[in-house]
């Protein structure tokens, strides 16, 4: 070994048999071949290992040795990689507890939008962070309350982050959870700061998307942020009740963007990474667990085969195969994320010999 090189190690453990399944609270995995991973050798994976080492700053249970070597031996370039991976590493298919393999994937981003410290012109929409009143685990005033009631409003007031134009834009930033705000401070001086999640109102999660299918407005196949805002721009009366179908309000905390290639912080506590980072639901997949997905590109039939990691959540995320892509917040983020809607296969790739918890 030449001097200063860093330890190789062996494997701690042999690999489990090809079948033998774990439960999770909301799957069910089957240990299974690399083989079977569609794709597995054409992925650019060296672009994940961000990712992963952000992951490992906060290890999922059993991860801690897997981790350690990871900063013991980076690879260099994506065969390295590959080969790291499967000598570290197995993969397990995901399925339902029933045993269904295919699911759905969604997409998600980083908005950024324009907005003022002051209520002022078209900026008349609050974003608020959380107020006093709120107790975790107990529903608070919901959307219309908090636009109607003079005693709910008196829980936000002094409460007002910034105003935006749109109440369209107010909502995407509660459906992504995060977002960068273009803000218009009242000395005139303009600067970009993001917006994290810091708490929702306890109540349900209603999709404005389904109440627009279920009122016969659009049709299921069609349905996407893009045609939502095409909805609302067309039925601007109604676009405040669309918006009160949705009883969940997420409030927001402001943080400093030094870096603005960095992403925003998911449920795991680490940044996403764009294209290589998913929300899962946790009783499926626990944060921190590399999967490879095998889907297609939104409207398209092109595949999309990618290694990628669980590192978020959110509501609307729940069950075993199903993941949210995030995008990032450049370029066509936006109109990928709106439109990803397809079908969902799901391989997870946990330390080797070490069955899931």
């Amino acid at each position: 070994m030449p001097a200063g090189a860093p330890p190789v190690l062996a494997p701690a453990a042999a690999p489990l048999a090809i079948g033998v399944t774990a439960q999770r609270p909301r799957a069910r995995w089957v240990r299974t071949e690399w083989t079977a991973l569609p794709g597995w050798a054409d992925d650019r994976v060296a672009q994940v290992w961000p990712a992963l080492r952000a992951s490992c700053t906060r290890p999922a249970a059993g991860w801690a040795e897997t981790c350690a070597r990871l900063q013991l031996e980076p690879p260099d370039g994506d065969a390295a990689t590959r080969d790291w991976l499967q000598r570290w590493l197995q993969p397990w298919r995901v399925e339902t507890p029933e045993g269904a393999t295919e699911g759905l994937i969604t997409g998600y981003y980083e908005p950024l939008i324009d907005a003022s410290r002051r209520a002022q012109g078209s900026f008349r929409v609050p974003l608020h962070s959380v107020p006093p009143a709120l107790q975790p685990a107990r529903p608070f005033f919901t959307r219309q309350q908090l636009d109607t009631l003079p005693a709910a409003q008196a829980t936000l007031r002094g409460r007002e982050i910034a105003f935006v134009a749109d109440p369209l834009d107010a909502l995407v930033l509660q459906i992504q959870g995060s977002g960068r705000l273009r803000v218009t401070e009242p000395d005139g001086r303009v600067h970009v700061v993001r917006l994290a999640f810091a708490g929702h109102n306890e109540q349900p999660y209603k999709s404005v998307g389904r109440w627009l299918i279920e009122r016969g407005e659009m049709t299921l196949e069609a349905a996407s942020w893009p045609a939502i805002k095409a909805w609302a721009q067309a039925n601007p009366r109604r676009v405040q009740e669309m918006l009160w179908a949705n009883p969940r309000v997420v409030f927001f905390r402001e943080e400093a963007l030094p870096d603005p290639t960095v992403g925003p912080r998911g449920a795991q506590g680490v940044p996403l990474t764009p294209g290589r980072s998913v929300a899962v639901d946790p009783g499926s997949v626990p944060y921190g667990t590399p999967l490879w997905l095998d889907t297609t590109e939104p409207l398209s039939s092109t595949p999309l085969r990618r290694l990628v990691v669980a590192q978020d959540t959110g509501s609307a995320i729940t069950g075993a195969v199903r993941a949210d892509f995030f995008w990032g917040w450049e370029g066509d983020a936006e109109a990928q994320a709106g439109r990803m809607k397809q079908p969902l296969q799901l391989w997870a790739l946990w330390p080797l010999g070490q069955m899931p918890p």
